[in-house]
């Protein structure tokens, strides 16, 4: 097992290097990106471990280098930061696992091992954090599924919408258009065509669930 270990911290990389070997893990351990791509290219590796904080070229830069240069290999964040923001930014770079240095040699080499075998490894510290970062995202993905459907909508059929959403008769809405009854009667059976409902209850109560129209003031 061979990993490469992309940090500046002189120090940080000498020990985890001799703490990892005594360990059975062979380590190659650079200061940067460029470093790290030149081992790489000459080096059958089976992994990477990434600091996330570097001056010259950060770990997320560092990532998208060594992915243009071999997409195949996994790639490990090892951080001292547990702030939600820079977990979410490097799962955006499908990385393999995000680490804490604190952690135990023990625990890294069993979470390294994870990741070689194909598992995303996550601290456990920061599963609540992670929890959060996958809600969020389930509810934007929903958001955007919601604001879709509406999409498919004329912006006469959302002005119809709207007055539906405040419970007002085909009547009062062609008052209120200066149109015919009967176009907003047509405007309302494509509304429900196009939102796959069946009556004009079901689209007002949908519309006012996803707030389509107190998101656009």
């Amino acid at each position: 097992m061979h990993v490469l270990l992309i940090d500046d911290h002189a120090l940080f990389r000498a020990g985890l290097e001799g703490l990892l070997k005594r360990r059975g893990v062979e380590v190659t351990a650079c200061s940067n990106a460029v470093e790290g791509v030149e081992v790489m290219m000459k080096t059958q590796l089976n992994l990477a471990m990434v600091d996330l904080r570097m001056p010259e070229t950060d770990g997320i830069q560092t990532i998208q280098i060594l992915r243009e240069k071999n997409a195949e290999l996994p790639v490990v964040i090892l951080t001292t930061s547990d702030a939600a923001s820079d977990l979410q930014n490097c799962l955006r770079q499908n990385i393999n696992g995000y680490l804490l240095k604190d952690m135990d040699p023990d625990e890294l080499v069993i979470a390294i091992k994870k990741v070689i075998n194909g598992e995303l490894v996550i601290a456990p510290e920061l599963a609540g954090t992670l929890a959060s970062i996958i809600q969020n995202k389930d509810r934007q993905e929903e958001q955007q599924e919601s604001e879709s459907i509406f999409a498919k909508l004329s912006k006469r059929e959302m002005e119809i919408l709207s007055h539906l959403t405040e419970g007002q008769s085909n009547k009062l809405i062609a008052r209120e258009l200066g149109i015919s009854d009967g176009t907003v009667k047509l405007h309302v059976k494509s509304i429900l065509k196009k939102l796959g409902l069946h009556s004009r209850v079901e689209a007002a109560v949908l519309a006012a669930t996803e707030r389509v129209f107190s998101s656009r003031h």
